[in-house]
Formats: C-alpha cells, sequence, structure tokens
C-alpha cells in the first residue's frame, strides 16, 4: 500500500527537523582554542549603542596610526571587544562569521600603563561567552610589542593594542587545508568590525601584519605550537580629528 502525499510530507518535515536538531547539536563541535591561564577575571560594561551610523562608518573609516597620550575609556574598550567576538546568539553565534561556526581566533589586548581608565596594563584575553577581560600576565608590555612589529611605534604608543591570535587546529578536523584559508580570511572579519567600532566611537585604528610570530607569542604568553599571530590593532584617540 502507497503512502498517502500527506504522509509523505510527514516524513519529509520530521527528516528537515532532524537535520536542523543534528546542526544545532554539531555546529560548534571543535573544541575551541586552548585557553590560556587566567589570574583573574574583570567583567565588562555589557555593549552599548553607537551613535553614528553604518554608513557614515565606512565613509570615514580610516587607517589611524598617530594618537593622543591619553587612555581610552573601558565602556569603548567592553564595545570594540564586543563587536570584534560579541556572543550576538543563544547558539554561542557572533558577530563575525566563521567557518563551521568554530571560532579559531582568540583575542588578546595587550594594555599600555595608563592605557585604560580603570585597568592596570598588562596582557589580557577577551573570552566572549562572559563578555570578561582574563588578565594572562601584568606589566606593560608595549614597547617588546612594538620591537616585535619590526619598530612600527604606533604599537609602542597605542593606550591598547589588540592582538587576534588562530590556532589552526580547531578547523583542520573539518575543513584539512583550507584551515588557514578560513582562519585568515575570519581575521579580516573581525578586523572591519573593529575598524568600524572605533570610527563609530572616534577612535583610531590599524591593521598591522608586520611581525615576528614567535616573539608575539612570547610577550603574550602562548605556548601552544599551532598559534599564529594573524594581526595587531593599535589603538587611540586619533591626534588629528
Amino acid at each position: 500500500m502507497k503512502p498517502s502525499a500527506k504522509a509523505i510530507l510527514a516524513i519529509v518535515a520530521t527528516i528537515a527537523c532532524a537535520g536542523v536538531a543534528h546542526h544545532l547539536l554539531t555546529w560548534n563541535e571543535g573544541a575551541g582554542p586552548v585557553q590560556p591561564r587566567v589570574k583573574e577575571w574583570i567583567e565588562l560594561p555589557p555593549p552599548t549603542d553607537m551613535d553614528m551610523p553604518l554608513r557614515e562608518a565606512l565613509q570615514k573609516r580610516r587607517s589611524i596610526r598617530e594618537y593622543l597620550p591619553e587612555p581610552i575609556r573601558i565602556n569603548q574598550l567592553a564595545n570594540i571587544l564586543w563587536a570584534a567576538q560579541g556572543i550576538t546568539h543563544g547558539h554561542g553565534f557572533r558577530t563575525a562569521p566563521s567557518a563551521g561556526a568554530l571560532y579559531p581566533i582568540r583575542v588578546y589586548v595587550v594594555i599600555k600603563k595608563g592605557g585604560v581608565d580603570g585597568l592596570p596594563a598588562g596582557v589580557y584575553v577577551y573570552d566572549p561567552h562572559r563578555h570578561a577581560l582574563g588578565l594572562v600576565r601584568t606589566g606593560d608590555v608595549s614597547a617588546p610589542l612594538m620591537r616585535a612589529c619590526l619598530g612600527q611605534e604606533w604599537v609602542g604608543k597605542a593606550p591598547v593594542d589588540i592582538v587576534l591570535v588562530g590556532y589552526e587546529s580547531v578547523l583542520r578536523p573539518r575543513y584539512g587545508d583550507r584551515s588557514f584559508r578560513y582562519m585568515a580570511e575570519e581575521a579580516g572579519h573581525i578586523g572591519q568590525n573593529i575598524y568600524l567600532a572605533c570610527t563609530a566611537m572616534g577612535l583610531g585604528t590599524v591593521a598591522v601584519g608586520a611581525f615576528h610570530d614567535d616573539e608575539v607569542k612570547k610577550i603574550l604568553g602562548i605556548t601552544a605550537p599551532d598559534a599564529v599571530p594573524l594581526y595587531v590593532f593599535p589603538i587611540g584617540v586619533p591626534a588629528e580629528r
């Protein structure tokens, strides 16, 4: 006896629902980047609206290399980090797209002495699920980071440097030889979000890709062999507005 059209539709719907359920269970099956040792967690202010319209932010976005010797506010840093990797959905989806929603990139923050109101100098790591900063290392390492970036002065003079570090092993089980490409593309997505968030709040940044990988990893306290620094973003108040 042949099944009715109604029965066939019911079977198809069941299969489709099962496929969606499987996707929701497996979309983030990777273990994610290795969590560094954190001395303490600092909760960040929740992200707030940035008053500049998107069209205006895109129009005004530029690479800025000269900054005033003044700190940025912690709520500004919180907005930038949320724009970079903030959680936007209950299933853990973030502000920047990621291949397979595996998120192989970890965001580090190097804060200069007096660089952020209310935060001591040091190396931090951003946890998007907590929307918090984890203190990895105390002390001002902006000068060593500048030297690791081939002496680019804006890295050392900026009150804050954001460093994107990728872990290819998170992607490789699923994507094989294409993993590094997808990871690099994701860094680009994150970088544009950082640019636009800075622009919308009257801050400046520039994408820095020239640095000695091993030196940057040492400064950040990273020992994972598969970790690859991908970008450094100095951030500060532009010297010229």
